[in-house]
C-alpha cells in the first residue's frame, strides 16, 4: 500500500467538503460525480436497499435516484448540516444531517455516516449507515419505481 502523505488526506477530506458544499447548494450530482464507475458501496443494516452495490450505475438505478424522486422538486433531500469530515489518508469519514420534504408533504430527517475510501480524487469504496427506519417509512410510504 503506497503511503499517502498530509497534504493528500487534506485533499481527501476536502473533495469531499466540496461535494457535500455543492449538493447542498443545489447540485444533486456533485457525490455521485466522484463515484468510479467500478464502484463498491454497501448499506449496511436491515434497510430495504440494504446490500452491496456493485458499479456507480447500480447504486444509482437502484437507490439514488429512485430516492431522490420521492422529494418535491421545490424542497429536495439535501445535506443540511455537516456534523464532520474526517480523512486519515486515503479514507474519508463524513458524518451528516440531511433534510428534504417528501412528495407527500411530509419532512423527511434522517442522519447519515459515510465511509468512503479515495483513490486519485474518486470515490472507489464506501459504506453508508443511516436511521433505517426513518428511510424504510419514506421508501415505503411513497413507493419509488
Amino acid at each position: 500500500m503506497a503511503e499517502v502523505t498530509a497534504q493528500q488526506t487534506e485533499a481527501n477530506r476536502q473533495i469531499i467538503c466540496d461535494a457535500f458544499d455543492a449538493w447542498r447548494n443545489g447540485t444533486p450530482a456533485a457525490v455521485p460525480d466522484l463515484f468510479v464507475d467500478g464502484l463498491k458501496w454497501r448499506i449496511e443494516g436491515r434497510s430495504i436497499v440494504a446490500g452491496e452495490y456493485t458499479t456507480k450505475q447500480q447504486f444509482i438505478e437502484q437507490v439514488l435516484a429512485p430516492f431522490a424522486a420521492l422529494f418535491s422538486t421545490e424542497k429536495p433531500f439535501r445535506p443540511a448540516r455537516p456534523r464532520f469530515v474526517f480523512a486519515d489518508g486515503d479514507h474519508v469519514i463524513a458524518l451528516w444531517d440531511g433534510h428534504g420534504t417528501a412528495s407527500d408533504g411530509e419532512p423527511y430527517d434522517n442522519s447519515y455516516a459515510w465511509f468512503m475510501q479515495m483513490q486519485d480524487g474518486m470515490i472507489v469504496e464506501g459504506a453508508a449507515f443511516y436511521d433505517t427506519v426513518a428511510f424504510d417509512d419514506l421508501w415505503t410510504r411513497l413507493r419509488p419505481s
